[in-house]
């Protein structure tokens, strides 16, 4: 049996190309804008932020747009960046010099 997915947000009946927004959906978002702002409030570009942790570029643009969701490990990793991150810059460069 499939599960019907809960809507967050409805579609706007006057915007034909406007779709709803499932709860899965808007956890995907939030933790994009999340994400992004963490890379912001480091003047970082995509890249630079993608080279600086370790994290493969292509899967921070997915994270950033909200088309997937981090996994677990990774969002753990992200919260240590945004608690010490020139520590956690420093320790993956010194893990990649090893």
């Amino acid at each position: 049996m499939k599960k019907e997915p809960i809507i967050a947000i409805e579609a706007d009946a006057s915007d034909p190309e406007d779709r709803p927004v499932s709860a899965d959906g808007l956890e995907k978002a939030l933790q994009g804008r999340r994400i992004r702002r963490l890379r912001q409030r480091l003047s970082l570009s995509q890249s630079e932020f993608a080279e600086r942790y370790g994290i493969p570029v292509a899967n921070l643009r997915q994270y950033e747009i909200g088309r997937t969701m981090p996994p677990p490990a990774v969002r753990a990793y992200l919260a240590v960046i945004e608690q010490e991150p020139e520590v956690t810059a420093e320790a993956y460069r010194k893990s990649q010099a090893a």
